[in-house]
């Protein structure tokens, strides 16, 4: 196996909403602050996909429309390839309507049933109404629980099954379905959110979370050095801040 680390960025030239591209581009950075190689491979529409290339797979937000564009592609082409990948432990992000594609279905507000993956024992139910704002919520990793902060954009609720836990338990915002205080999805080794921003710069501590998970698929005993996080903790903390500052208001 190459020494260097593979992320599988899945259909970007459609589904990169609020810049979440700089979600890989986060993790590839911290991992080039730690001297580890690692590089960013764009698979999209009737591009062949061999997931045992890659370590990572990071699967972007989009409009409803822009779903669509990709839905045949993705049943036909990537479907089981995706889920036998989830099944082999390799790692995913993926945020907002790439969320919703790991599930599987969302049905529209005005009731149309859209198959999706199936890789998560989860469904989306669409809404009229958009929930729009900055949201805070608490993950938990070896070390304890900590705070992250994000900003959702979805019209889409999303409600897990019991053998789905949440990425994390809302404390501003709405999260999945503005009834629970569950935010995201954890199953295996996939990461989901409605976080975008994008999500990981501001959040190290996620940021690196992820990438431990990865690297423990590597080296069992794998141990992340530490980064000087005081900029990008900087950010968090002043978005935190406001957060609260508006909560107060």
């Amino acid at each position: 196996m190459s020494d260097t680390i593979r992320i599988c960025h899945l259909y970007p030239d459609i589904l990169n909403l609020y810049g979440d591209y700089g979600n890989v581009l986060c993790i590839q950075k911290r991992l080039l602050w730690r001297n580890i190689n690692c590089i960013i491979e764009n698979v999209t529409v009737k591009d062949k996909l061999y997931p045992e290339n890659y370590d990572m797979f990071f699967i972007g937000g989009g409009q409803d429309f822009e779903q669509e564009i990709l839905l045949e592609d993705l049943l036909v082409n990537k479907k089981e390839l995706i889920k036998k990948a989830v099944d082999d432990n390799k790692t995913f992000l993926a945020i907002c309507g790439g969320y919703q594609l790991l599930g599987k279905y969302y049905k529209t507000w005005d009731g149309q049933n859209l198959e999706f993956v199936g890789a998560l024992d989860i469904h989306t139910i669409g809404q009229k109404k958009r929930m729009i704002g900055d949201y805070k919520f608490t993950c938990q990793d070896d070390d304890g629980y900590f705070e992250v902060i994000a900003f959702e954009n979805h019209s889409g609720k999303t409600y897990l099954s019991k053998s789905v836990n949440s990425l994390g338990q809302i404390t501003k915002g709405n999260g999945n379905n503005g009834e629970d205080n569950t935010e995201g999805a954890r199953y295996k080794n996939v990461f989901c959110s409605y976080g975008h921003g994008p999500l990981l710069p501001k959040n190290p501590r996620l940021a690196d979370l992820i990438i431990s998970t990865f690297m423990k698929q590597r080296i069992k005993d794998f141990k992340l050095s530490k980064l000087d996080d005081s900029i990008e903790n900087l950010a968090r903390n002043n978005m935190i801040e406001r957060v609260r500052f508006h909560s107060q208001r």
